[in-house]
């Protein structure tokens, strides 16, 4: 407690005590059922609210009207019958001691008309929204009115509903439209002046605070500075906080640092680990100190210390750690219990917000619990039995298998053939700014050694010899290999990136990067080439660059690949690659016009796809009960595996990861999870 004693102390916020200043701030995580927060919504908050956060805050984007179309999976609190649902959630929260809020919205043009109701998307000017590209109808003093009363009953439900409070939102959103002159060019009350401007949203938080009375906590969001993208200023940012305070109606800040309505935007809005820690609580103070009023912050306060640090030094006075409790939702309770070191870390890969906006759910990189709470419980159950457990492999899939195993209370040993933990993990760490990857694999081998698992490090098995007669399973987490296999030959002129990334293969000056997969593994090593001033030209036969890489991510390596000059060439497929002289020759098909052009490079760097390294799993398959079969109903229903019918075995045997079929890191440690909580 006296380590973190400014974050895990007592704030009160109009006669409402929060038990500590740590906040998961509003986020739409795709777990909405027909408009409402169901048993997945609520578990997923229930469990940071067992963990001891004080204050959990739900439904990001959560609609108030009819022509703010749901596009990202949102919460509806546009009729009654959000109350007894609320009501219901509110409980489960309430018992556990923490806060619960909702933030409402209207989305303006940042929609599309192809959703929800198919209703026309509404802003202040006719002016296209660069990440949605809607274009939105101009609103009229009617349309004005209309929504401020929208506003007004979705904030009364929210009370009806049992809710501490909510937080109306504005950056990029309607209200933040009209706040910015990127998509403001009204000539009324309402555009111009930032007194205009605001207009709006006073009239929102009056009608607001009219409605649900004095003893119910409200607050609004807004970026104070968008000058990422040349629109509202800082300065004004800063009065408009003073404007806000002044006001008198509204109880806290929440602050947005730059302003995320383009895809560059987001990224800069909700930074990952390509930006430095605490990048706008400078930002966040002078809110802070202009508005008089208590200031909520939660970008890139990545861990307790940073997040103690900023309310320590007056720069927020509720810190917002939304992506470190998805990662780990008992982070409060094991810093109560001094156990800093065990928690999970938020490594900033951006993987749950890279899904959200590909149209998936929210998911943690290296926790597959969360999002699953309900089913998929964060805490291990102790087996009945002890059994001896062999994992090979200690990539991602081969660690967590290993620990799930040992929280169950088996005798594991972990055999890895390279000289530390982390498989492809420790690759992706050296690409650059993806250093902090490295936190995943740091993480599982310290709760290994914690959990006792013996860990042999540059221990190659072939299978057999790893066993002996005690050994109840073995899980082979050996991995994949890359395939350089190209269609018309030359593969062997090529090299991996994982040659490239470890080191095995120096970096080339004229490079060509191929890319089959549209996933980080050569767009990292493109743009860490690139950085380090090689000549670079990525190809792909995909529509664009790292096509599977979401919004948080794929902006900075455009970025950087821009800024250092790379070539990104769409569209073409590497059919392969011959020497003349010192150069190689590419050849490179394209998909749409079915022609061949060559080009020439002094190395050609391949990324398509990897194929099982299954070898120990093929040499063990007749020495085991089951043959090596996993029984995929009973993966899925959480059951114990089927013995296996042949009695001439003596254990049971699995793979999982890519040892199986080539995945991603979150893919592997879910099905070692699954499989391994119930053995």
């Amino acid at each position: 407690m006296s380590a973190y004693k400014n974050l895990l102390s007592p704030i009160t916020i109009r006669g409402r005590t929060f038990k500590n200043r740590v906040v998961s701030t509003a986020h739409a995580p795709g777990y909405a059922e027909a408009g409402k927060p169901g048993e997945r919504y609520q578990a997923y908050h229930e469990e940071k609210a067992k963990g001891g956060i004080g204050l959990t805050m739900f439904g990001g984007s959560s609609n108030i009207s009819r022509d703010s179309g749901s596009i990202y999976g949102q919460i509806y609190v546009g009729d009654d019958s959000i109350i007894p649902v609320f009501r219901e959630f509110a409980q489960r929260v309430h018992q556990h001691g923490a806060g619960l809020m909702c933030q409402i919205t209207h989305m303006g043009r940042r929609t599309g008309w192809a959703a929800g109701d198919w209703l026309p998307t509404i802003g202040p000017s006719v002016i296209r929204d660069p990440a949605h590209h809607s274009v939105p109808r101009e609103m009229s003093t009617h349309d004005i009115a209309r929504i401020v009363k929208d506003f007004a009953e979705a904030a009364l439900r929210c009370r009806e509903g049992g809710l501490d409070g909510c937080e109306i939102l504005a950056t990029t959103h309607l209200l933040g439209q009209y706040l910015s002159p990127l998509s403001n060019a009204r000539t009324d009350d309402y555009g111009g002046e930032l007194e205009n401007r605001a207009r709006f949203l006073i009239e929102v938080m009056e009608a607001v605070r009219a409605r649900v009375g004095d003893d119910f906590i409200v607050g609004v969001r807004f970026a104070a500075d968008e000058t990422n993208e040349n629109g509202m200023p800082s300065e004004e940012g800063v009065e408009l906080a003073r404007m806000i305070g002044a006001h008198g109606s509204m109880d806290f800040l929440n602050i947005n640092g730059a302003y995320g309505g383009s895809l560059h935007g987001l990224a800069e809005t909700f930074p990952g680990m390509a930006y430095k820690a605490a990048p706008y609580v400078e930002l966040a103070r002078r809110v802070k100190e202009a508005s008089a009023l208590p200031v909520f912050q939660a970008a890139r306060l990545s861990d307790p210390a940073t997040a103690d640090w900023a309310i320590a030094e007056g720069y927020v006075d509720m810190a917002g750690l939304t992506r470190p409790h998805m990662a780990d939702p008992h982070l409060v309770s094991k810093l109560m219990r001094g156990e800093e070191a065990r928690i999970r870390p938020c490594v900033g890969a951006g993987y749950c917000i890279d899904r959200i906006y590909a149209g998936g759910e929210t998911l943690c990189v290296h926790n597959v619990s969360t999002g699953r709470d309900g089913w998929l419980p964060h805490e291990i159950a102790k087996a009945d039995a002890q059994k001896k457990v062999v994992v090979i492999g200690g990539g991602p899939g081969g660690m967590e298998a290993a620990r799930v195993a040992a929280l169950r209370g088996h005798k594991v040993t972990l055999y890895e053939a390279g000289a530390r933990l982390g498989g492809q993990i420790v690759l992706a760490a050296r690409a650059g700014w993806r250093k902090d990857m490295i936190g995943i694999a740091d993480w599982l081998a310290q709760e290994l050694e914690v959990l006792g698992v013996a860990v042999h490090l540059n221990r190659y098995v072939e299978g057999p010899e790893a066993l002996d007669e005690q050994t109840d399973v073995v899980v082979v987490a050996t991995g994949g290999v890359p395939d350089a296999q190209l269609e018309n030959g030359g593969g062997e002129l090529t090299v991996s990136t994982w040659e490239v990334l470890s080191g095995e293969t120096g970096p080339g000056e004229n490079v060509l990067v191929y890319d089959e997969t549209g996933n980080h593994g050569a767009v990292a090593t493109a743009d860490w080439l690139a950085s380090n001033g090689a000549n670079v030209e990525i190809v792909t036969p995909d529509l664009q660059v790292g096509l599977n890489i979401g919004g948080q991510n794929i902006p900075v390596y455009l970025r950087n690949l821009y800024n250092n000059g790379a070539t990104l060439t769409p569209n073409h497929r590497l059919k392969g690659v011959r020497r003349d002289g010192n150069l190689l020759v590419a050849s490179l098909w394209n998909d749409f016009s079915r022609t061949i052009v060559e080009r020439r490079f002094d190395q050609v760097i391949v990324e398509t796809c990897t194929v099982p390294a299954d070898g120990p799993f093929h040499d063990l398959s007749a020495g085991s009960r089951n043959l090596g079969d996993l029984d995929v109903e009973a993966l899925v229903q959480l059951e114990p595996q089927p013995e296996g019918e042949n009695t001439e075995g003596s254990y049971q045997l699995y793979r999982i990861g890519d040892a199986v079929a080539q995945r991603n890191i979150h893919a592997a440690l879910l099905e070692a999870n699954r499989l391994c909580r119930v053995l």
